[in-house]
């Protein structure tokens, strides 16, 4: 019998717990998975604040593909485009533009998602994101860098601008990046620039919302709210940015803070691709039943950030959050009941149960709500990097993690900019190369210029 060819979109959890499942549940021969993916590893995102904070390495939370799957053949490229009649796709490798035609028998799509980017002037150009490695490394250089150039500014007002950092949006990434960030600032200010005080560093974290990361509930979240003022850092509820500049952010309630540093972490979007494959899609994330197949689009399974999974665990018209926690579990399921698929087994619905969720603010300040049960300060720390190392899917990842950890506790931080950064475009849609998706004509165009070998596999 002939393998069945199974293609996976994307490397984030969801598609890589997917591939991990697969090749523990099918049996040799059965199919031919391959996993497309811009990069050979991993990102692992809960972490990523603590790249941007130099606690951690780039190398720690960037988990090799190779060393997590031993039968999937790894793909270097993108996904751009799908004909779902055909059961085609369009592979685009990034540096060299050279595409590809990639068939399949089963498409999985586990996009994931990217920085929901609002109609605001000014945010495209001079916003930072953190959703991906090189956001994290590029931030890191940027602030050190503001830091640099306020201790030797000429004027008072370029030291408030560039002394000033704003971040946007009091989610987990946006209140985790704003607490560890505050930490390096005011440390690298009390060290190494004798000509900047360090209590005109100033963070401040705006939401159009009333809480601080508002999963916590009401008690955690209060006390987060009360550990980062401890900090200093200016919390104000009810405001978003209504336009950026190179050197200011206006807010909507008109107060202006004059800023070189605008992190934007007020939500996601999902990717791209997801509202080009002609499927139903509610706030632009695919419809996908409870098994995750995609109704209307025959071999088509969607889960994980950009898929509208029903949640079977509150009920009604609910739809399972874009969480890590999520697209793990929903990737292990599609793969079992692909497999299910594939030998004529029936398929088991996806369902949950909320393991809560944990926050790192640096030091010894973390809050956690595993199962239910709310922990501060130590105990919370514990949890917290306990959880993490766990979700490091290899030994190397965990051992570099918790070198790393150790080392910056003894050592602190040389508050060093890396500098290779200086020199590329920061934009939000430049790091996370959201303009290559194709419209449907274009993904036709694509393929008819593909060249496409008699036995299926893809051309290079």
């Amino acid at each position: 019998m002939t393998p069945a060819r199974i293609v996976i979109v994307g490397s984030g959890f969801a598609g890589v717990e997917c591939a991990r499942t697969l090749e523990r549940t099918l049996r040799p021969g059965e199919a031919e998975v391959t996993l497309v993916a811009p990069d050979d590893a991993a990102l692992y995102l809960p972490l990523l604040p603590q790249v941007a904070a130099g606690v951690l390495t780039a190398r720690a939370v960037s988990v090799s593909l190779r060393r997590v799957l031993r039968r999937t053949e790894i793909a270097p490229g993108m996904v751009v485009g799908v004909e779902p009649d055909a059961r085609r796709c369009v592979v685009r490798r990034l540096r060299s533009g050279l595409e590809y035609a990639l068939d399949y028998d089963h498409l999985v799509l586990t996009p994931g998602s990217i920085t929901r980017v609002m109609d605001v002037p000014g945010l495209r150009e001079y916003g930072f994101g953190m959703k991906t490695l090189a956001e994290a490394v590029y931030l890191r250089d940027h602030v050190l860098r503001q830091l640099d150039l306020a201790a030797v500014a000429d004027t008072e007002a370029e030291r408030r601008e560039r002394s000033t950092f704003v971040a946007i949006g009091a989610g987990y990434a946006g209140t985790e990046t704003a607490a560890v960030l505050n930490r390096l600032t005011k440390a690298a200010a009390r060290q190494y620039f004798p000509r900047l005080d360090p209590t005109t560093v100033r963070w401040h974290l705006i939401t159009h919302g009333d809480h601080i990361m508002p999963e916590l509930g009401k008690r955690l979240g209060a006390d987060a709210k009360r550990r980062l003022a401890r900090r200093e850092i200016d919390f104000r509820p009810g405001a978003s940015a209504a336009e950026v500049t190179e050197r200011s952010v206006t807010l909507t309630t008109g107060a202006v803070i004059p800023t070189r540093t605008v992190l934007w972490s007020a939500g996601v979007a999902p990717s791209p691709l997801a509202a080009h494959l002609g499927a139903e899609t509610a706030r632009g994330r695919v419809v996908a039943a409870a098994d995750l197949t995609v109704p209307g689009l025959a071999g088509v399974w969607a889960c994980g950030d950009a898929a509208a999974v029903p949640d079977l665990s509150t009920g009604g018209d609910a739809v399972c959050a874009p969480t890590a926690q999520h697209a793990s579990r929903q990737g292990r399921r599609l793969a079992r009941n692909l497999t299910a698929t594939l030998r004529g087994a029936a398929r088991t619905p996806y369902r949950h149960r909320d393991l809560g969720m944990v926050v790192d603010l640096g030091g010894r300040d973390a809050l956690a709500r595993p199962l239910g049960i709310g922990l501060r300060g130590v105990p919370a720390q514990f949890v917290t990097r306990a959880y993490h190392l766990l979700a490091l899917r290899t030994v190397v990842a965990r051992t570099r993690t918790v070198f790393d950890w150790t080392l910056h506790a003894l050592a602190g931080d040389d508050f060093l900019r890396i500098g290779y950064t200086d020199r590329i475009a920061h934009t939000i849609g430049d790091f996370e190369q959201t303009g290559h998706y194709l419209s449907p004509p274009e993904v036709a165009a694509a393929l008819a210029r593909a060249a496409h070998p008699a036995d299926g596999r893809r051309t290079q």
